[in-house]
């Protein structure tokens, strides 16, 4: 009975059901009783347990999971960022606000202090959390790839509420966000291959992604998708959580390229090898999608992985000396410039180590 009260609690959010539960039994992903991904996509690599997984993850030697000292950070105004600026300020992990051509967009923001449904774990590194939902200006459209609580965050969303216009997002996450008061009116739900027209100039394409969904213990009953995000002058690749996968190529071929790709870096092991880009993956997926610039995130702020919290960006860094793409790798608050790709960045994880 009690875990029943626990899990009835409004940070779990609530499964699809009524029209929208009929509209999930209707996609052509959705078969057997849950979503599925284009591929075969078993949660654990071959010979991993998940009880293997969990000792490894809570009792297992892993050296410097967490930094020794506060990740640096600054703190760029957004309310005060010119309207003719074409800029994106990431908060850490794959939280971001992005404002083109006077549209302001804001991606998967998780900034309570940490990404699970109880503030005392998964909390976010040190220094991290400088943004919170109050430094926020009014927000156009508001972009959740799946309801993993490290993307969908009760505590944000709900403060975030009355500052949103439109969310846009994979098919049965709308589930929770009216369960958390959001109007349906406000919400663009999208299977793979949607498209949605937006405001002039302004359009999206849901597209698929190869991972999983869930935030209590029946799985997969919402889509996780990324999205391409055409704009007046960009053309953006949203990306998702994703293994690696054929879909890459074909999003790339579809749509002929990006101004920008941004793709998870991080939270990576070789035992969830199919449901995340592993280090040698990013690259070749930025490739695939035929992409000019690309900026990794899934990193520096939560320890969900088993790895360096650095090691994301220093093995991006080191594998990319042979192809030699245009990297986007900048500290949290930093501003990107969107449309200038000489833009470069300070290695600034080594200032902490």
């Amino acid at each position: 009975m009690r875990l029943f009260r626990i899990l009835g609690q409004k940070q779990f959010g609530k499964l699809p059901s009524g029209e929208r539960l009929q509209r999930i039994k209707n996609s052509p992903n959705y078969k057997n009783g849950a979503f599925q991904n284009l591929s075969h996509t078993p949660d654990l690599t071959d010979g991993a347990t998940y009880f293997s997984v969990s000792k490894d993850f809570f009792f297992g030697k892993h050296e410097r999971r967490f930094p020794e000292r506060l990740i640096p950070s600054v703190k760029t105004n957004l309310h005060s960022i010119p309207k003719h600026e074409n800029v994106l300020v990431w908060f850490g992990h794959s939280s971001y606000f992005m404002q083109i051509e006077g549209k302001r967009i804001l991606v998967d923001p998780v900034l309570s202090g940490n990404a699970s449904p109880f503030s005392f774990t998964t909390k976010a590194f040190n220094g991290s959390d400088v943004y919170k939902s109050e430094d926020l200006p009014e927000i156009d459209y508001l972009f959740l790839t799946h309801d993993h609580y490290d993307h969908l965050d009760n505590r944000t969303l709900v403060k975030l509420k009355s500052k949103v216009k439109t969310v846009i997002c994979a098919l049965g996450t709308g589930a929770h966000l009216e369960y958390w008061g959001y109007e349906r009116s406000k919400l663009i739900e999208m299977d793979w291959h949607e498209n949605s027209h937006l405001d002039p100039g302004f359009s999206v394409h849901s597209v698929p992604a190869r991972h999983f969904s869930g935030r209590g213990f029946k799985r997969n009953q919402t889509l996780w998708s990324s999205f391409v995000l055409k704009t007046p002058k960009l053309q953006i690749f949203i990306g998702g959580d994703s293994g690696y996968d054929s879909h890459f190529a074909e999003i790339g071929n579809t749509f002929g390229g990006f101004d920008l790709a941004i793709l998870e870096n991080g939270q990576y092991n070789k035992n969830w090898k199919h449901i995340h880009l592993m280090p040698d993956e990013i690259l070749q997926a930025a490739k695939d999608l035929q992409a000019k610039r690309l900026f990794p995130v899934h990193s520096s702020k939560f320890a969900l992985g088993t790895h360096a919290w650095d090691e994301p960006l220093e093995k991006i860094i080191e594998n990319n000396k042979k192809e030699m793409l245009n990297l986007v790798t900048p500290m949290i608050g930093e501003k990107v410039e969107l449309q200038n790709p000489n833009q470069v960045f300070s290695e600034w994880w080594k200032q902490i180590n």
